[in-house]
């Protein structure tokens, strides 16, 4: 199991926390932005190996979102940001 920190009740398990996907910049408004970025903003997402930043809610806890980084081989938390 994961345990991961929340930046204002500290670590929980896993089950506590809803993920939220990668942090990605929205484009601009839908009606003015092509098919094609629209569909990457919406759809597309990096999943790299390694160093990896994503969203993540105490769902359980405080209901806070905040921002993860961490290394999707090892499972270590390199740094936990309040958004």
């Amino acid at each position: 199991m994961l345990l991961i920190e929340c930046p204002w009740c500290g670590a929980r398990d896993e089950p506590e926390f809803t993920y939220g996907g990668e942090p990605a910049v929205r484009p601009g408004p839908a009606t003015e932005v092509g098919d094609a970025e629209w569909t990457g903003y919406l759809y597309l997402r990096g999943n790299e190996k390694g160093a990896h930043r994503e969203l993540w809610c105490h769902s359980a806890g405080c209901g806070q979102w905040f921002v993860m980084e961490r290394d999707t081989v090892t499972h270590a938390t390199i740094a936990v940001v309040r958004r």
